[in-house]
């Protein structure tokens, strides 16, 4: 039994003195890689955009899981945008790195003072979602102002991140912006029927 224990003892002293922590770079072909800079660097903008837009979402969630607020329902529907937003950004960082366009790391995109969020308190539920609502549609429009660029690329049309962009991004865009208007309809209806209790009602439904 102590032969085996020595055995495998000087077998990984024999691995661990044969790893090394560096290596030369991979000889690989560089011809699949064939987004246009432009485009690459409006993508590597938007990662940021979503971010930024995740922390504003957590922010309207905090805000209203506050015990002084205690509306868990806003807070719930905020919380739920903010994961969603950050979700967006890791599938840009996901298909940069499919395209082999993320040669340098993902902490350039990430660590940047603008990403703090414009505002931290709100008067209401209705200027929420108001901010809100103006928020899905700033993303929207750089969305599509991303897709222009990407389309009007000097070496080529990038056809499939533009059809990546509408099928999917623009899609769920439109839908979350006609969702978050409905909300606000229903809420000021509430509000202007029943003041206050009409808000706190309003949040039960969003449980």
């Amino acid at each position: 039994m102590k032969s085996v224990a020595v055995f495998v003892v000087l077998c990984l002293g024999f691995v661990n003195a044969n790893l090394k922590c560096e290596h030369k770079i991979p000889d690989i072909p560089q011809a699949w890689i064939d987004m246009d800079n432009s485009c690459t660097n409006v993508v590597r903008d938007h990662v940021l955009e979503e971010l930024k837009a995740a922390l504003q979402y957590l922010a309207m969630g905090a805000h209203f899981s506050r015990d002084q607020i205690n509306r868990p329902g806003f807070a719930n529907l905020f919380f739920k945008a903010a994961s969603e937003e950050r979700e967006h950004a890791i599938k840009l960082i996901h298909y940069l790195l499919m395209r082999g366009q993320l040669t340098s790391g993902v902490t350039g995109l990430i660590n940047n003072y603008k990403l703090a969020p414009n505002v931290t308190v709100w008067t209401s539920g209705s200027s929420a979602l108001k901010d809100a609502l103006n928020l899905e549609a700033s993303v929207t429009s750089k969305i599509r102002e991303l897709i222009k660029v990407c389309e009007a690329a000097p070496a080529f049309n990038d056809y499939h991140l533009v059809d990546y962009l509408t099928g999917d991004f623009l899609t769920e865009q439109y839908e979350g912006q006609r969702d978050l208007a409905g909300k606000l309809s229903t809420l000021e209806k509430m509000t202007g029927q029943h003041g206050e209790l009409g808000e706190f009602l309003f949040d039960k439904e969003l449980l």
